[in-house]
């Protein structure tokens, strides 16, 4: 069995998601999870407005991704991966980091009004239409659902200023861009990794 098909297969035979798997220098072999996705709860609420909802069920917080959970899938691949004979020289489980890869429609639902970094399998060409390089392959901006259906990322080419830099009562912004896309149009998209003191608010 295929190294990818054995640890996602183990990862969500637990109850987990297989985010991202990556082989490292030194034979590092590098395991992404998290925890399954699972639409707010007020969402649920307003798809069965009709129906008795649990109130514990308000109560209880999003799940997270614990040490704990890591340490019991490392174990569980420890063991499989020696059963498989799997070449490699060390085992890494961790959450996602703050740029995270999104796999998948669901990963796209559940970020979406986030900053994303898309990159295209091919340059955006004559879809370009003269307002961004033909050639540009790469775009930052926000993940939004596009009307016509799909996905799209918006985005403005605001220049990045100073800290105290002055700006010109009569400089006008440029306009915002959008590029429609679907996952078979991307060679991957990731959350953009910006840091701030805030944090990224929960998705649960």
């Amino acid at each position: 069995m295929a190294l990818q098909q054995v640890v996602e297969q183990i990862v969500t035979g637990l109850g987990y998601e297989l985010v991202e798997l990556e082989r490292s220098a030194g034979g590092l072999l590098r395991v992404t999870i998290d925890v399954p996705w699972q639409p707010a709860l007020e969402a649920v609420q307003d798809a069965h407005a009709d129906e008795e909802v649990q109130p514990a069920a308000a109560v209880l917080p999003p799940r997270v991704l614990t040490v704990e959970d890591c340490e019991t899938v490392t174990r569980q691949l420890q063991f499989a991966l020696e059963v498989e004979g799997a070449d490699y020289a060390r085992l890494e489980v961790s959450s996602p980091g703050i740029d995270r890869l999104l796999r998948n429609e669901t990963d796209l639902r559940r970020f979406a009004g986030e900053v994303v970094d898309v990159t295209l399998l091919a340059p955006i060409g004559a879809a370009a239409q003269g307002q961004v390089n033909a050639n540009r392959k790469r775009f930052r901006g926000v993940l939004e659902s596009a009307e016509e259906g799909g996905w799209q990322i918006v985005w403005t080419d605001e220049p990045v200023r100073k800290p105290g830099q002055k700006v010109s009562k009569k400089y006008v912004p440029p306009p915002a861009q959008a590029l429609g896309f679907t996952l078979d149009e991307v060679k991957e998209v990731r959350l953009a990794p910006i840091v701030d003191f805030k944090g990224r608010k929960a998705r649960g």
